[in-house]
């Protein structure tokens, strides 16, 4: 049986840029990326990420929690949600994404982390 590992978010093995407007700390941890995101008010998907990943939308599944901020997601049918502090989320392939407010998003993604605004 394996024991206990414990990782600290803030000395993750990979950073990621997400333009000028926020970055995530990639951690591994019992063989799980996880990733640690902060994404800073004006950040969009479609303006800091598609670029770095070159496809029209977010092609990642998202399983998360929000930890501060407000983020609003708008799937490539139409519809749209606002995932909020405190809130768990799965997001399908297929988006776009976007800071509302003046606070930053602060989340903890668990699902695609190792994958999630990588260079193609």
């Amino acid at each position: 049986m394996a024991g206990v590992e414990v990782r600290n978010v803030n000395q993750p093995d990979e950073k990621r840029s997400f333009a000028d407007k926020g970055e995530g700390g990639l951690t591994t941890i019992g063989g799980h990326p996880v990733l640690y995101g902060t994404f800073q008010p004006g950040w969009r998907w479609s303006e800091c990420v598609k670029t770095v990943v070159n496809t029209d939308s977010c092609q990642m599944a998202h399983v998360g929690y929000a930890v501060s901020g407000r983020m609003t997601i708008k799937m490539n049918d139409g519809t749209q949600k606002t995932i909020a502090k405190g809130m768990s989320y799965t997001i399908p392939p297929g988006h776009d994404g976007w800071v509302e407010g003046s606070e930053p998003f602060v989340g903890i993604e668990v699902m695609s982390a190792d994958q999630y605004a990588k260079p193609r």
